[in-house]
């Protein structure tokens, strides 16, 4: 059985030229003769007959391989995955559903050799789902059918072209053909090739430094300390009606606390608010309350622009009649 190995890992055109060579001195299996040599690896597992299985297909896995070589890897490389799904073909294969080797092995040496090119187009893999791994395989041949340049990106017409054809969004098109148009490149490439930095020398580290770090920690640790003696000034209930209101993750309601206290749930709203109010006192947080200013009243007067300012009457003397001094009794001199 050929491997990686027996292909020679450097895949040297000599090399891969033997290796064709050597493969045509296994012939072609008939029908009766394969059926025969599976039953055997089926009930008894011989290794004999699996291998006589697998080098009579061998000419075979070239062929599908020779159908990859546009995604410009080795085809010794190709080949020994063939090689691969061509074992797992005959370790699956049933020979009483009536169907030659062939027919069932060509899905699992096209798969392994599928999985290989996705695997090795990228260090990160492209495609998580199928259908990214058929657009992955698709994009080209659709725009060859286009005659799309490959030089940058599609144009939007050409994209929802191929969106449209292949069932996906044009989004997903513009992603992958960025993707396979922009290989891989090291950090630890030259920026130029005169200049001795890399480009990992230009990463950004988004990290907080040291100094950043310390100096949160100890604000944090003088807030706290602000307000543990700012909690000193409020009574046992209101330290815990206010912790257990606002300084817990899982805050307690009202209603638990009115039960632990035997108060309504508006008694504890007021200690909790009153709590805080002196909290914020404490810690010099307090908003300030402006004081409310009386703003005269104008009506009208004598004045020259016909306003004058007036004090305010009250309502009860405004409501009141004029007196009517000439049917008021005389006085007795």
């Amino acid at each position: 059985m050929a491997t990686r190995a027996a292909l020679g890992e450097g895949s040297s055109p000599n090399s891969l030229t033997r290796y064709l060579r050597e493969i045509r001195k296994y012939s072609t299996l008939a029908p009766e003769q394969e059926q025969s040599l599976a039953r055997r690896w089926v009930d008894s597992r011989d290794r004999t007959a699996a291998a006589h299985l697998a080098t009579s297909h061998l000419c075979l896995i070239v062929k599908i391989a020779n159908g990859f070589r546009g995604y410009g890897l080795p085809l010794a490389d190709l080949v020994a995955e063939g090689n691969v799904g061509m074992m797992q073909a005959i370790e699956r294969f049933d020979p009483e559903r009536g169907f030659r080797l062939s027919t069932y092995a060509i899905w699992w040496i096209r798969a392994a050799i599928l999985d290989y090119i996705l695997r090795s187009q990228s260090m990160v893999r492209l495609c998580t789902t199928p259908r990214q791994r058929r657009l992955f395989f698709k994009l080209r041949q659709a725009k060859h059918r286009l005659q799309a340049i490959d030089d940058g990106d599609l144009p939007p017409e050409m994209v929802a072209r191929i969106a449209h054809q292949l069932d996906v969004s044009p989004g997903d098109v513009v992603t992958m053909n960025r993707r396979l148009a922009g290989p891989d490149k090291s950090l630890n490439a030259p920026v130029t090739s005169e200049s001795d930095g890399e480009w990992q020398d230009r990463l950004v580290d988004h990290a907080p430094n040291q100094e950043a770090v310390l100096g949160d920690r100890q604000e944090l640790d003088q807030r706290r300390g602000l307000l543990r003696q700012a909690m000193t000034q409020l009574s046992e209930r209101e330290r815990h009606i206010l912790s257990a209101r606002r300084l817990r993750e899982r805050p307690l309601k009202l209603d638990e606390l009115a039960t632990h206290y035997g108060v309504s749930r508006e008694r504890i709203r007021q200690i909790e608010e009153r709590a805080f109010g002196k909290i914020q006192e404490a810690l010099g947080l307090a908003p300030h309350r402006a004081r409310r200013t009386l703003r005269p009243i104008y009506a009208p007067g004598l004045a020259a622009d016909g306003f004058r300012p007036a004090m305010p009457r009250p309502a009860v003397y405004a409501a009141q009649a004029p007196a009517d001094w000439s049917r008021q009794p005389a006085m007795a001199g």
